[in-house]
C-alpha cells in the first residue's frame, strides 16, 4: 500500500492483479485497485474531480480525467474516510498510475490539489 498526506487529506492505494479477469495472450492485464480516502483536516472537504496517469511497460502512457469517482462526488468529514475500488486494464503485466483529486473545502469554497501517490501495477507472478 503506498500512501500520500496533501493538506490534510490522506490517500492510501493498493492494487491487486485480477487474472481471472486478464487474457495475457492477447495482451489485456487488469488489475484492481482500492483507494481510502481520510480527512485528517478540520474541515469538511467534497471530492470534485479526478485525474490519473497510467503507464505501463511499452512505454504507452494515458490520462483518465472526470467528475468525481464512481459516479459519485463524496463529501468526506473531519475524521472519516471514504473508500472505493475501481480498475484499469493494461496492455503489459507492468505498470504504474499516480493522479490527483481535486477537492473543496466546504466551508470557504476553496479548492485544492490531493496527490495520489505512485503506485505499482504489479501481478504476484512477476515478483518471484
Amino acid at each position: 500500500m503506498t500512501t500520500e498526506i496533501t493538506d490534510g487529506v490522506k490517500v492510501s492505494v493498493e492494487s491487486i492483479y485480477q487474472p481471472e479477469h486478464s487474457d495475457p495472450t492477447n495482451r489485456i492485464f487488469i488489475f484492481a485497485y482500492r483507494v481510502t480516502i481520510q480527512n485528517l483536516s478540520d474541515y469538511t472537504v467534497q471530492l470534485l474531480t479526478r485525474q490519473w496517469q497510467i503507464f505501463d511497460s511499452s512505454g504507452t502512457h494515458r490520462i483518465v480525467a472526470g467528475d468525481g469517482v464512481i459516479g459519485i462526488q463524496p463529501i468526506i468529514e473531519p475524521g472519516d474516510d471514504h473508500q472505493y475500488t475501481s480498475g484499469c486494464s493494461l496492455e503489459t503485466d507492468i505498470g504504474t498510475m499516480t493522479g490527483f483529486y481535486e477537492m473543496q473545502r466546504l466551508v470557504d469554497g476553496e479548492q485544492f490539489q490531493v496527490s495520489i501517490p505512485k503506485f505499482h501495477l504489479i501481478p504476484l507472478f512477476r515478483l518471484n
